[in-house]
């Protein structure tokens, strides 16, 4: 099993990748003691049946660059395959503000092709390629040098199964034509937006249940203040202030460190030095914010005249259209925009692109008095009204 330590050997391996139509991807990481992930290690293999052509990468390596592997993600004649890639991505975005393209998720993948809502990869292994994923090393720390055989064959692993998946779904989706329905998936993955926090949005991630405008902006200060702490200093959010913590320093309102010590959520070591004062200077700042202002809270749909009748056949007509389909009703449509659309609200995402394909135009219809539903046997049917 050969592993790549120098910038040399990683751009000999990545020009040979080129020579193919497609390269399976993986990454391990660290992150439960920092805000951006540490790589530790990348996987890659190009087609083949055994693991001749497949290599670990030791991005810890004194001296390695990745800017080989970069050029080959910009190489549009290749086909980047991850699984669950959203997490590799940001990694590589982070540090050189590169996507892969073009760019396969198998997660992605199989959702549409009826393996079900985000499906994992010991999953997709088994079904499709027959092995089992032996999973004891996935929790090690993999900064640790040198790796042990089990973490290598674990590690690589993760990417000679996935080329027998990616060629498996590759070749469903071309039969099913759904091809574009996972490109309009992977629009999202390959957004720059995605993956950027900036620190005067932060609070939109904080789940609260008030609409106070003076609540709202010392929310909002605070997570603005968390976030750009969190991030200057590479720590975790929940190192600095939880948010339970934060929606309780909202509530109170302190102004001075005695007040501060009153919490009975904030960490100690919260309770002084530079989080203290920033955290005094954040509920002042929200406290002053002037009202024209002020964060407004996302409108809930708990007050929605949803007609019941009507929230009723959307569901039956989901179900007949994902069975039919071989889609996850979930990925199509959760419960809370089946009522969104029976009260008549019309932002929801089943109205869009391939959604609407398989479920959204006829729901639409549906509620616009246009069709009907009828049991034929064991099936339901639309039935076009004049």
């Amino acid at each position: 099993m050969i592993t790549i330590t120098t910038t040399e050997g990683l751009a000999e391996y990545c020009t040979q990748a080129r020579q193919h139509d497609y390269v399976t991807i993986d990454t391990e990481f660290l992150r439960e003691r920092t805000y951006y992930s540490k790589l530790c290690l990348i996987q890659l293999a190009m087609p083949g049946t055994d693991d001749s052509n497949a290599v670990l990468v030791d991005p810890l390596s004194d001296g390695l660059s990745l800017e080989p592997l970069y050029d080959l993600f910009r190489d549009t004649s290749v086909v980047k395959v991850f699984h669950a890639a959203r997490q590799d991505l940001e990694i590589f975005f982070v540090d050189a503000q590169v996507f892969p393209e073009p760019l396969f998720d198998t997660q992605v993948a199989a959702m549409v092709c009826g393996f079900g809502e985000q499906v994992g990869y010991e999953t997709l292994v088994k079904k499709i390629a027959r092995q089992q994923v032996d999973k004891t090393s996935r929790f090690t720390d993999w900064s640790r040098r040198p790796l042990t055989d089990a973490q290598k064959t674990y590690a690589i692993a993760d990417v000679t199964h996935l080329r027998q998946v990616y060629e498996f779904l590759a070749k469903k989706l071309e039969e099913n034509n759904r091809s574009h329905w996972v490109q309009e998936e992977l629009g999202i993955l390959t957004n720059p937006g995605t993956y950027i926090i900036e620190p005067v949005n932060a609070w939109k991630r904080v789940k609260t249940r008030t609409s106070s405008v003076k609540f709202l902006s010392v929310v909002q200060a605070l997570a603005a203040f968390r976030e750009e702490y969190a991030q200057s200093r590479d720590v975790p959010r929940n190192r600095v202030f939880k948010d339970d913590a934060m929606v309780e320093l909202a509530n109170n309102k302190p102004k001075s460190m005695e007040d501060l010590n009153r919490s009975r959520l904030l960490l100690r070591e919260a309770r002084r030095g530079d989080i203290a004062d920033g955290i005094l200077k954040a509920v002042a700042d929200g406290m002053a914010l002037p009202a024209d202002k002020a964060p407004k809270a996302p409108e809930g749909r708990e007050k929605l005249q949803v007609n019941p009748a009507i929230a009723d056949l959307l569901r039956v007509l989901l179900k007949a259209k994902t069975e039919s389909a071989g889609v996850a009703a979930k990925l199509i449509a959760p419960a809370s925009d089946l009522d969104a659309l029976a009260a008549g609200m019309r932002d929801v995402a089943a109205l869009s692109g391939w959604r609407a394909e398989v479920f959204g135009d006829d729901a639409l219809r549906l509620c616009e008095g246009k069709i009907a539903l009828a049991a034929v046997g064991s099936d339901v049917k639309v039935v076009p009204l004049d």
